[in-house]
Parts: C-alpha cells; structure tokens; sequence
C-alpha cells in the first residue's frame, strides 16, 4: 500500500507523541561538541540511544512481544520500502503488524521509530529526492505513515547515495546533496521539528558530488538527530580470508588486514563534521561462517586457531534457522537479476542453537575458539564440520559499550533486535557504556 497526502492537508492532521520515553543515562561522558542541531528531539546529551531494528520478517519466531523493551529508548521497525512513484510502502504484513510494534513501545515508554530503506529497500531513495516535487512528494509520504502509525521518529537507511547498492539502484552525482535538501524539508513540515530522525551509514561518510568521500556533513549534523554507523560486514564471504564481521578497532593489525574498523569510521565522521555525541555505533548480534580447512584453520606447531585463514568459497556453509539457507535454490536471483549465495548468517542465537557456543554464551566443548584482541573479535571453530564463525559475543560488545562511553558517542543500536540469547550482548553492550539504569516507568 502507498501513502499519499496532499501537503495542505496534512497540516491539520494532530501530531501525537508518546511521552514520557525511557531514558537510560550514562555515568559520564566526554565533552559535547557545541555544533548547533536545530532538531526538536529535546534530548539529552547524557541520555543513552540504547536502540535496534526490529526485522518484522521474523515475527513469527520472535513477536514485539519478546522485545525487553525496559532495556532501549527506541526500537525501529525495518523496513519500509521506497519506490518507484517518490512514496513509502510496506508489505501487507507489516501493515499488520506495526500498529501491534507501536502500540507495545508506548505502552513501555519506548520511542517506535520506522527504517525506510535497506539494502533491498534503497533502490528509488534516489529518484525520490532528485528534484523538488519529488522530495516534496516523498516528505508527504514519510510525514503520513507517521501521522498514521503515530510514530516517534524515521530512520533513513539509505545503501548507498551516489552508490549502485544491491546493483540496480537509481543513483546521480547529487544524491547526497539531495538528501540533505529532503532532510531540511521534512523537518520543515507540521510535526517534523518533533520527530527524531536518524541515518544508518556506511563506516564512512557519504559520497560527494564527485564521487569521493564527503568532506563536510555539517549540514546533515544539523537536521538529524544521529546517525548510526553500521560497523558490520566488514569481512565476509566476499573477502580473501576469515575476517572480523565487526571490528572495534584494527590498527594493530597488518594493513592489507585493516579494511575499516569502528574506531577509524567515528574518526572519519568526526572529521567531516558529525559531532561525536550525534553518532551510535551500530553493533552486530550475528556472526559469519566459513568453510575452512583444518589445515588452514589451525595455526601452525600449534592447537590455536589462525588469524585469517584462507576458507572455501564454493562451499558456503549454512547459517541458522533465520538464514534461510537450508532452502536455497541455486541460480536464484535477487531484484537486480543478480544470482544470490547462501547468506551463512549465524545469529547468536543461532550459535547456541548450532552448538557453537553454551546457554550462557561460552564456547562448548569440542568447539575450538580464538579471541582476537586487536579488533575485539571472537571466532569458533567446530573441527569435525570444519566451520568457522566470526562474531561478537558478551566481551566484545562490553568493549564496544566502553568505547561508546569513552569516545563520548550517542549510543549503539543493534542489527538486530531479536538475534540476541536472553540479552546477552545487550546486557553487556549497556553495561559496558556505564548504564546508571532505567527510569521507574521502563
């Protein structure tokens, strides 16, 4: 279903929030950077963003219900899509379902925030702010689903401006431009000053005009509430070894070995003009597997794991339950007409599941496992399948936690909300940040 409304009606539409919201505090943080945000969230700079995005598709296993609400401040429900005609859409079921989402975060003092976009959802981000009637046009959309669903705030994940993405994306040299002027013109809106609004990004800013790496995005510091660096994927089954999925920070490792890390990506951001304490750092509750060779996966003379062995790319082993590996058909395509791969995805429930890792989220036995002090990473190894996983368990995201408070950043929102076991990682994420704890009403 699209929504569509014209402009001069929608500024009699009531806009509704839900107030008082959870605030988890910080026990202290670095200093906060003076750049003026002309947002109207009101937040404050001690409170903690303690969020994740919520994947509707997996409903079915893990309901809103599930979500331990007392622990975030906000929760964004992905995705809606953008399309062809400058407006937002949603599947039918997560026309269902989101009321039921919005309902329970309001119910728990929680912001509901809407991702729009994705990697399969970013295809018409750019023909939808190209020019001004479509940014016009595409800000109507955006301002009715959240008049409609009684939201908190919009999430933009754009993959990528002036990028191809999945492989079929409209793309121009002025995306980023563009986006800033949509931006500008939503917050302009009846409502929009009162809504918060965010960006997951790449681990480095945005693509000029020129196709090099923005250098300035003070403009965006200015009307966004944050932005949410998606330090993940960084290694893959698309990389040359057994990598870090999320590293915290890998400037003591080799150099062909530094493929962007979180502490170089806020440093990146910082420089170009996005205050430190208006960046969350996003954080992975899964992990990627391998297919590695005992050989190749056992440092030499010795029973330790290697650090960045080389694994079998035509072997892609399973993932989880979730991955939906186990159904894989080859020669499928995605909606560029690209052939797709299995995803080898592990949750971190999914470890526990696949008998990677124990109840309490230590490693099982017959499981060998290495703890990589560089990046923060935890990799497992089940000698007899010869798979290998790289993930983040409860000591990386602590240290993660400590570096948000350290570096004096907004929070961490979590990719995603229901591939954690029995709040493992967000226990130790929040504990590792300082959290104080929850307000009364949480």
């Amino acid at each position: 279903m699209l929504f569509t409304l014209p402009l001069s009606l929608l500024a009699a539409v009531p806009f509704v929030s839900a107030a008082p919201f959870c605030t988890l505090a910080k026990n202290s943080l670095a200093p906060v950077s003076s750049a003026t945000n002309t947002s109207g969230s009101g937040s404050s700079p001690s409170d903690l963003v303690a969020s994740s995005w919520y994947a509707g598709w997996n409903a079915a296993d893990f309901p809103p219900s599930n979500i331990s609400w007392s622990k975030y401040s906000s929760v964004a429900y992905a995705f809606a899509l953008t399309t062809p005609d400058s407006s937002v859409s949603l599947a039918s079921s997560d026309e269902q379902l989101l009321p039921q989402f919005v309902s329970l975060a309001h119910q728990n003092n929680v912001k509901a925030i809407l991702t729009i976009g994705g990697w399969t959802g970013s295809a018409y981000f750019s023909s939808s702010v190209a020019t001004a009637q479509n940014r016009t046009g595409f800000v109507n959309a955006v301002m009715q689903v959240v008049s409609k669903y009684d939201l908190d705030g919009i999430d933009f994940d754009w993959e990528y401006p002036n990028k191809a993405g999945a492989g079929c994306n409209t793309m121009s040299a002025d995306d980023s431009a563009n986006f800033l002027s949509m931006l500008q013109e939503l917050r302009s809106q009846p409502g929009g000053s009162n809504i918060t609004v965010s960006a997951a990004t790449s681990i480095t800013p945005w693509a000029g005009q020129d196709g090099n790496l923005m250098t300035d995005v003070s403009g965006f510091a200015k009307v966004l509430d944050y932005i949410e660096i998606m330090n993940y994927d960084v290694w893959g089954s698309w990389s040359t070894g057994v990598g870090p999925n999320s590293p915290l920070n890998d400037t003591c490792a080799p150099a062909a070995q530094q493929q962007g890390f979180a502490v170089s990506a806020v440093k990146s951001w910082s420089a170009a003009g996005m205050p430190a304490s208006q960046i969350v750092l996003g954080v992975a509750s899964y992990g990627h597997s391998f297919s590695v060779a005992s050989s190749a996966a056992q440092a030499s003379g010795n029973q330790s794991l290697a650090a960045y062995p080389a694994f079998d790319k035509s072997a892609q082993p399973d993932g989880d339950a979730w991955s939906g590996d186990a159904t894989f058909v080859p020669g499928t395509l995605d909606q560029c007409g690209n052939p797709t791969t299995k995803s080898g995805i592990f949750d971190f429930w999914g470890m526990v599941d696949g008998g990677f890792l124990t109840s309490n989220g230590s490693v099982a036995s017959g499981i060998m496992s290495r703890y990589d002090e560089c990046s923060q990473t935890p990799y497992v190894y089940n000698p007899q399948t010869q798979v290998m996983i790289s993930y983040d368990n409860a000591e990386s995201f602590t240290a993660k936690g400590q570096f948000i408070e350290s570096a004096g950043l907004a929070g961490f929102a979590m990719w995603e909300t229901g591939g954690d076991y029995q709040d493992i990682l967000l226990d130790a994420i929040t504990q590792g940040v300082g959290v104080q704890g929850s307000d009364d009403d949480c």
